[in-house]
């Protein structure tokens, strides 16, 4: 698909899923573009949320939710959400059943008319999950998007069962291994890592992190190469069409790397990766280092900032 095919794509899949659903639901799905407050909205705990829950939606709409999420994943992220909502169940069961948790607990919202020609989005949210998507001018304005999992690793007998996020743990300690000792030095800017990713459920990045860590030009070829790794991982949560034209807008501009907490497998820790408008956090901060938080968000450009921005000075140009 041309990445000029994945705004038509997510717009036919949106308009699929309201025609979908019932007057009820729809009327919780289909909000205003300009309701800033549910549009600009990340939330990752298990909460209700503006639009319609997928528990409240026939077979065909849930169905519908799914394909408008594809429309904005890779298959490897796809797969990860996947694995992350029927973690629900997993982490339900370790509970005793105490919380009710349940896999179609999760919500999908459309913000404006879907089209060619206007400004509109969506999102797709529930506990550990919010995939964000604005689209103007036949450009879509990927982010945030954030996946985590509750239990960050399932195992038998030393063996690892499920573990959704294994990449973005294991890229990063390689990361840290590619480095050399004074690198990993200023890598490591705290001895012990936050409760939770910095920005949380912030509708706004904000100002950048300090400190910063290690910039990526001060990095050796080996390092460097790691911290792209790390970098793309990331940015392939996308669509290719989408990742490739993120991946080329970050390209020249300087990162920062930095860790906080333990660099021992095992032990409650964090790391960032930002830049101009780039921001990757990752956490594993619970008591037994088995619950992950990740998000990647543009400080400058999320929630459509960007489209909108020029979409908007250009109808006044006109």
């Amino acid at each position: 698909m041309a990445a000029d095919g994945v705004p038509a794509h997510m717009s036919e899949a949106a308009e699929a899923l309201l025609s979908a659903m019932g007057g009820e639901q729809r009327s919780l799905a289909s909000r205003p573009f300009d309701d800033e407050a549910a549009r600009r909205w990340i939330e990752y705990r298990p909460r209700a949320r503006p639009g319609a829950c997928l528990a409240d939606l026939d077979r065909t709409a849930r169905k519908a939710a799914h394909r408008l999420l594809a429309t904005a994943l890779s298959p490897p992220a796809y797969a990860q959400a996947m694995a992350i909502v029927a973690l629900e169940e997993v982490l339900d069961r370790e509970e005793e059943w105490a919380r009710g948790r349940h896999s179609n607990d999760y919500w999908v919202a459309v913000f404006g008319e879907p089209g060619p020609d206007t400004e509109w989005g969506w999102r797709f949210e529930g506990h550990h999950i919010s995939v964000s998507m604005t689209v103007a001018d036949g450009v879509v304005s990927p982010a945030p998007i954030f996946l985590g999992a509750n239990p960050h690793r399932v195992g038998y007998a030393g063996r690892t069962v499920l573990r959704p996020l294994a990449a973005e743990e294991d890229l990063a300690r390689a990361l840290l291994e590619a480095m050399s000792a004074a690198d990993r030095r200023a890598a490591v800017v705290a001895d012990h890592a936050p409760g939770d990713i910095r920005t949380a459920t912030s509708a706004s990045a904000g100002d950048p992190i300090e400190p910063r860590g290690v910039a990526a030009s001060r990095l050796g070829p080996g390092a460097r190469a790691a911290l792209d790794r790390l970098v793309t991982l990331y940015l392939d949560r996308m669509r290719p069409e989408l990742a490739g034209r993120e991946y080329a807008r970050i390209a020249s501009g300087e990162q920062w790397f930095a860790w906080e907490g333990p660099t021992r497998p095992g032990g409650r820790h964090y790391y960032r990766v930002q830049g101009e408008d780039l921001l990757i956090e990752y956490d594993n901060t619970s008591d037994d280092g088995n619950h992950a938080h990740t998000v990647l968000r543009r400080p400058h450009g999320e929630f459509g900032a960007d489209v909108l921005a020029a979409h908007r000075a250009s109808t006044h140009h006109h």
